[in-house]
């Protein structure tokens, strides 16, 4: 490429850059993705280190972004360093290799990547003095007053020299859920909702959104000296700042790797936004050695995991019909790469979410995806001439019968006459967690729809051979299969059975715990909305639905055909003993143990104990097998109590 062409695309990147970063850092309004913005900036790098032409106003030779003019500006006594990142394990094992070439081998720590806002705090004497914004890694911004009403920031620390520490402000998920429950005006995430907070001339309104503060690093520490970033991170501890409670030393960039998959892993059950790990030579003599660049200290690394936001074009919305009656808007997105799936569809849940979100037909949006479900739509990154509102259907889009709006949710009432409805139905019905028919799909059900007028979950109990045989792809074998299915299935658990008659919000979880309370059918059907929400986790609404299901005389006769079809619930078995060392305590099991975990967890809950997924300060125990992970490093930090297997079957023999 000639060097005309070169610089000439140089700068129409190093625009739109520009313009990103005036959203992002300034207006605290971003219409870009971070993915998207990393694509961007890289495409930069790598033209640069291609040609070896780097241009005087490059932002890769800048440090974050512009001081605001509404705040008093303030030069920071030590110079601020983004991190350098890299892209895959390939470019990381390149870097933890030139690492210990310069040091003839090292330790590395590793810790989380926070998605927050910088900042810097100092104190004199051991009491809190102020606090800056990272800014441009020169100057920043006073935002004494407003950090100060940070709850997790301290007033007051041990240490009594002259200490500057730099950290992230956050604002957890549960935070984030909460101020949106009732902000006239709702905020995009949880990052907008800290920068926006730090930002606010009025620490009131900054106290309003429950913000954290999480610290990494120390800048300047009079009278003390670090050995090493363990020491670092445990003397931030000692002065009572929040660390994330994530810390590993690894010894090798395999040690590194098994700490970010890990992490990977859970980073969706974590309360904070993290975008990746960050990763430090441990020893400080030798961070010293190595340096820094004019941008970021070359012994520190930076892994971004992959993106679980992303913006892209909603181009339409569908209206999809359930299996209880209710329309859900779904939206038709331009595709787009997301956490390593190319996703096409999100949901937009009610017409209420629609209009607080603001999001249009033919405009930019953010799309997020969590926990491998479904993504969704997060808010409204950019309008264009051509966006316009979204229309909420009058008639339902299956069967064309007017829809009833009951609070923000449109409904079809046409039960059995809407074709959308009654194979959701059917298809949740026959489905594995549920009676389990085998070789059920949802082509099937809607083939019964169609062409034997199935109508009813019953209506499947009275089909014959012959009438399969009529299906088209319905030969002998396939016929023979799907009726004796049909047949194995009659004898069944009380917990699949109920849910399989897909009462609203009473998923598989609910299900068991309604089965362990009441034992049989008729007792639940008979239970007071009291008695159900003294059932745990189960809430009014839930309990409500239940009641009101079970209060349907179509339904009632439902269960009753279903029943005279020959479907027979087994008895649910009693639990023959408990355990005083077991009985009502909370468990958390992690790492690798000598027997398979369902295989404890059923012999905890069989003597009156209940088990989790996750750690927190109403855990009981945590009981730790070899390589245990992030759930024993947080029983530690919450102090509770961590036994291994030996320590735990003989607490239950004792």
């Amino acid at each position: 490429m000639e060097r005309e062409k070169i610089i000439a695309k140089m700068q129409s990147l190093i625009s739109e850059i520009d313009k990103h970063n005036y959203n992002y850092y300034v207006l605290d309004n971003p219409t870009i993705s971070d993915a998207e913005y990393d694509k961007i900036y890289y495409s930069l790098v790598d033209l640069e280190k291609e040609s070896g032409i780097t241009l005087p106003y490059s932002p890769t030779l800048r440090v974050g972004g512009e001081v605001l003019a509404g705040f008093e500006k303030r030069k920071h006594e030590v110079n601020l360093y983004s991190l350098n990142k890299v892209r895959d394990y390939d470019d990381l094992n390149a870097w933890v290799a030139d690492m210990n070439k310069l040091t003839g081998g090292t330790e590395f720590a590793v810790e989380y990547k926070f998605d927050g806002l910088s900042l810097v705090i100092e104190y004199q004497n051991g009491l809190f003095k102020s606090a800056t914004t990272r800014g441009n890694g020169t100057v920043g911004e006073d935002v004494t007053s407003q950090v100060k009403t940070i709850r997790t920031v301290p007033l007051s620390i041990p240490f009594k020299g002259r200490l500057i520490v730099q950290g992230e402000g956050m604002m957890t998920n549960k935070s984030f859920a909460e101020y949106n429950k009732t902000a006239e005006e709702k905020l995009k995430n949880p990052r907008n909702g800290v920068a926006g907070a730090i930002r606010n001339l009025d620490p009131k309104e900054t106290a309003k959104r429950k913000l954290d503060f999480f610290c990494y690093q120390v800048l300047l520490s009079e009278g003390k000296e670090f050995k090493t970033q363990k020491e670092i991170h445990d003397f931030i501890k000692a002065q009572g700042f929040l660390t994330g409670d994530y810390f590993h030393i690894c010894t090798n960039a395999q040690q590194i790797i098994d700490c970010i998959e890990e992490v990977d892993k859970i980073k969706n059950d974590i309360d904070t936004m993290i975008d990746g790990m960050v990763i430090k030579i441990n020893n400080v003599s030798s961070r010293e050695d190595i340096g820094w660049t004019a941008k970021f200290p070359r012994w520190a690394m930076a892994f971004k995991f992959a993106a679980q936001e992303v913006s892209t074009i909603l181009e339409n919305v569908l209206w999809q019909v359930g299996r209880t009656g209710r329309v859900t808007p779904i939206a038709n997105l331009q595709p787009v790469e997301l956490a390593g799936a190319t996703v096409t569809r999100a949901t937009l849940n009610n017409i209420d979410d629609i209009k607080r979100k603001g999001v249009l037909e033919n405009s930019r949006v953010f799309v997020r995806r969590s926990n491998e479900v479904i993504p969704e739509i997060m808010g409204l990154a950019e309008r264009f001439e051509n966006s316009k509102e979204i229309k909420v259907p009058l008639v339902c889009p299956s069967c064309g019968q007017p829809l009833v709006l009951k609070g923000p949710l449109l409904y079809c009432e046409n039960h059995f006459g809407c074709r959308e409805q009654v194979v959701d139905r059917i298809s949740h019905f026959a489905s594995r967690n549920a009676m389990n028919i085998e070789g059920f799909s949802e082509k099937t059900a809607g083939a019964l729809y169609d062409n034997l007028g199935v109508r009813h979950l019953s209506d499947l109990y009275k089909l014959s051979k012959e009438d399969l045989l009529t299906l088209e792809k319905f030969k002998d074998k396939k016929a023979n299969n799907t009726i004796n299915s049909l047949e194995g299935s009659k004898q069944t658990e009380l917990y699949k059975f109920l849910y399989s008659l897909g009462i609203p919000e009473v998923g598989i979880k609910t299900a068991k715990d309604l089965a362990k309370r009441f034992k049989t059918l008729q007792n639940i059907m008979s239970a007071s909305e009291e008695e159900l929400v003294d059932v745990e986790d189960i809430g009014e609404i839930i309990a409500k639905n239940i009641k009101t299901f079970f209060e349907d005389k179509y339904n009632l006769d439902e269960v009753q055909k279903l029943f005279d079809c020959g479907i027979v619930i087994e008895q649910v078995a009693a639990a023959t003993e408990t355990n005083a060392f077991v009985e009502g305590k909370t468990f958390v099991l992690t790492g690798t143990l000598s027997k398979p975990r369902k295989e404890i967890e059923d012999l905890i809950e069989s003597l009156g104990g209940k088990t989790s997924g996750s750690v927190s300060k109403k855990t009981d125990y945590v009981l730790a097998g070899q390589e245990a992970g992030s759930k024993l490093d947080k029983a530690k930090s919450l102090g509770v109590k961590v036994i291994n297997e030996s320590e735990f079957f003989s607490l239950i023999n004792d």
